[in-house]
């Protein structure tokens, strides 16, 4: 079993905990992990712009001139897309980006982006966040404890009163993520550069990942 320390939110370590090894010490699939990114990054794309063909723009109804005689090269439009307001060759139109992967695969890539954490001594483990009131202030002294400007933050999935604090103490955070268990995601993982749990999300996540 992999074992890390667990601290208080004044970055001193007060135990340890056994991390399953089937989540947290795989063998990392780099290019299982690039494909997952990738995939998220499609999935997120809007895939709404456009622009106008030859076919679309405005205007060029007739031929501009005669098409011998002049000494200048033959057109038929002046909307050609050789034209200054011309239509655009392969104008890009609305179209969904998003594909599927499967399910193996994305949670494969999950384990993978995780044990990265663990190996390179990444990943934080916190006993308990409370809050009773919204204090980013005080949210960013628990980072500043930790010497962290860039991370996701983990949280189990209750909506108690604790937990909404903490999620609404650390979103104008710049560098900040907050997520859930059931909504933590490959992408996150890896996009920052630190990942801190609380005791209580790790357990759950133990259990829904194994």
């Amino acid at each position: 079993m992999v074992k890390v320390g667990v601290y208080n939110t004044q970055a001193e370590q007060i135990g340890e905990i056994e991390l399953n090894e089937a989540i947290f010490g795989v063998e990392i699939n780099e290019t299982l992990v690039h494909e997952v990114v990738v995939n998220q990054l499609a999935n997120l794309r809007q895939g709404t712009k456009s622009t106008l063909t030859r076919a679309e723009v405005r205007g060029g109804g007739r031929k501009p001139w005669k098409q011998k005689g002049t000494g200048r090269a033959r057109q038929g439009s002046i909307r050609s897309p050789q034209w200054k307001g011309g239509g655009i060759v392969f104008a890009p139109k609305p179209r969904d980006f998003s594909y599927t992967l499967n399910k193996k695969e994305k949670r494969l890539a999950l384990k993978s982006a995780l044990t990265s954490r663990v190996l390179q001594n990444k990943l934080i483990v916190i006993s308990e966040i409370k809050m009773d009131s919204i204090r980013t202030k005080e949210m960013q002294i628990i980072l500043n404890n930790f010497k962290i400007k860039k991370a996701v933050l983990v949280l189990d999935d209750g909506d108690d009163k604790h937990t909404r604090n903490v999620i609404l103490s650390a979103r104008n955070i710049p560098g900040i993520k907050t997520s859930g268990v059931n909504t933590l995601n490959v992408y996150d993982i890896m996009k920052y550069d630190n990942f801190i749990v609380t005791r209580r999300a790790i357990e759950n996540m133990q259990e829904v990942y194994a």
